[in-house]
């Protein structure tokens, strides 16, 4: 089992997740598109399943992956896409954001019916 990484982070991508990992198993595209979306991804081949990712997200866009709701069923393979495709991603680096309010936090979570 690993973690896995939601579209709830789609161009909210927030960084302080990757900040705490410890084995540095957070991915993002080299380039965006319809398939490989603006977002973060959570390597399961390099997954520790250690939890301390999913408390860190600011966007509660990280489920450990029997706990991914039906409406991100998909994102389960989306995250798979930086182990079998690991030269169109590169590793996640920390960057400085300012955490999202509780309001934009519901409204994002309300895109997709949760």
């Amino acid at each position: 089992m690993a973690f896995v990484v939601t579209q709830l982070c789609k161009d909210c991508v927030d960084t302080a997740c990757v900040a705490v990992c410890p084995v540095d198993c957070f991915y993002q595209p080299k380039d965006t598109s319809d398939e490989t979306p603006n977002m973060l991804y959570i390597s399961p081949e390099e997954c520790i399943d250690c939890a301390v990712c999913e408390p860190e997200c600011p966007w509660e866009a990280i489920y450990p992956e029997e706990d991914v709701p039906d409406v991100f069923e998909s994102d389960i393979a989306l995250n798979d896409l930086c182990d079998t495709d690991r030269d169109a991603f590169e590793l996640a680096e920390v960057t400085d954001h300012t955490p999202p309010s509780a309001e934009e936090i519901a409204a994002n979570k309300a895109k997709y019916g949760l």
